[in-house]
């Protein structure tokens, strides 16, 4: 049973960056397709990117030209980079793992 973890958030000024981590645990990483996802106060949990086993990702049109998703497979980790954060990219992330594993998210802040 794959396990996720997620580290990284925290509070940030808009315009600054934050990067978060998504630890997996057993072997089939790099056979995972991964993904960001996001949920803020009062909305449905939406898709901000996704990567892909071939390493082909996609991000959600939100987000484009501003965060990048990675994987470390020798590491069991993905990432996101977060860059040019505004206030509306406030939620909660969370890791997902082939659609049906999630982790339990982390908080991701951007106020001044």
């Amino acid at each position: 049973q794959v396990q996720l973890v997620e580290s990284g958030g925290g509070l940030v000024q808009p315009g600054g960056s934050l990067r978060l981590s998504c630890a997996a645990s057993g072997s089939i990483f790099s056979s995972l397709a991964m993904g960001w996802y996001r949920q803020a106060p009062g909305k449905q949990r939406e898709l901000v990117a996704r990567i892909f086993s071939s390493g082909f990702t996609e991000y959600a049109d939100s987000v484009k030209g501003r965060f990048t998703i990675s994987r470390d497979n020798a590491k069991n980790t993905m990432y996101l980079q977060m860059n040019s954060l505004k206030p509306e990219d406030t939620a909660v992330y969370y890791c997902n793992a082939n659609l049906i594993i999630w982790g339990q998210g982390t908080q991701v802040t951007v106020s001044s």
